[in-house]
């Protein structure tokens, strides 16, 4: 099993009391302790406002971080879980991810999905479109990229996007183009996307789901002829890790606090659910072991970890790294 990092960027009021002057030396100095252990790769999320409700707390902008971790790290893979197809133009898009990819060495990744958080959608005047309109775009702005980083030139005549010969040069230093991370675990369309185009796929951490979402790709890859066992499945899993069960219950707590002195306490225990709920990797080093080894058995084979704690105490991310990756590796 290899491991991915979120890098506190707000979205989730994991930068709640730090004062905006310093949240930038702090992603960066955490980027840059996880470029010299053992992750395989960083991640931001590609979102506008906060969660559990929109606040005024700071929410950073995935793609300039992009470009910032490209130029301040220098061995780790770089990604967004995952970016909203209909924020920025398909070949646009393709643009500024060949010019990170150019920074970076080679090494940014493309998590791209069908966007969902309607209330920043309406506010920055994308309006909501159906599901079916934002997963078609999706399909259409994947072969578009995919298209554009190969040939270093595209044209696309779709429903939804036009290109009339844009070009793309330089094209990524990566052979073929960035790798394709498709998010999502919508079983008519968003499956059979990652099936004809995606490397790798992300969706749910619940072990009965995962096998479920598992057997529907492998259905899809079967149907449209694609190669099955070339796609890495991956999950991203929620993680306060202690020493004890009632170290762990003390850090919730503490996030708890934080986070309900700037939004509604009940949004804000519906989101920590998240983090003691069967599909987190939440406990004991011992009790998280048991966890992803159980998935890794069922065929996850990335796990992508957010600690909600991580911009105000790095001990725990260190615990994992002693604790928990050896076991995994």
């Amino acid at each position: 099993m290899r491991f991915g990092l979120f890098i506190p960027q707000g979205w989730r009021l994991d930068l709640v009391n730090i004062p905006t002057a310093n949240h930038w030396p702090l992603m960066r100095d955490l980027a840059a302790h996880a470029d010299r252990g053992p992750w395989d790769s960083l991640w931001v999320y590609d979102h506008f406002h906060t969660v559990p409700v929109p606040t005024a707390e700071a929410t950073h902008e995935a793609w300039s971080l992009m470009s910032a971790y490209a130029a301040t790290t220098s061995r780790i893979k770089l990604g967004q879980m995952c970016t909203a197809m209909s924020y920025r133009n398909p070949v646009y898009l393709a643009k500024v991810a060949a010019t990170a990819d150019i920074i970076s060495g080679g090494r940014v990744q493309m998590g791209i999905g069908g966007g969902w958080y309607e209330h920043e959608w309406r506010a920055y005047g994308y309006g909501f479109p159906s599901a079916g309109v934002r997963l078609a775009r999706l399909d259409e702005g994947v072969q578009i990229m995919r298209d554009a980083w190969r040939d270093g030139k595209v044209s696309f005549d779709g429903k939804h996007y036009q290109v009339d010969g844009a070009i793309v040069a330089p094209k990524p230093l990566q052979d073929g183009g960035l790798p394709m991370w498709i998010a999502g675990g919508g079983e008519k369309v968003t499956l059979r996307i990652a099936a004809k185009y995606a490397q790798y796929t992300n969706f749910t951490s619940a072990p009965e789901g995962f096998v479920h979402k598992s057997q529907v790709l492998a259905d899809h890859c079967r149907d449209v002829g694609s190669d099955y066992d070339a796609i890495v499945r991956s999950s991203n899993f929620h993680c306060v890790i202690g020493s004890s069960e009632a170290d762990v219950e003390e850090r919730i707590e503490r996030i708890r606090a934080m986070q309900v002195a700037v939004a509604d306490e009940k949004a804000v225990d519906m989101m920590l659910g998240t983090l003691t709920s069967p599909d987190a990797a939440t406990g004991t080093p011992e009790q998280i072991v048991e966890k992803l080894t159980k998935m890794r058995d069922l065929g996850c084979e990335y796990a992508i970890m957010y600690f909600p704690e991580a911009a105000y105490d790095r001990d725990s991310i260190e615990l994992f790294e002693r604790e928990v990756i050896p076991a995994l590796s």
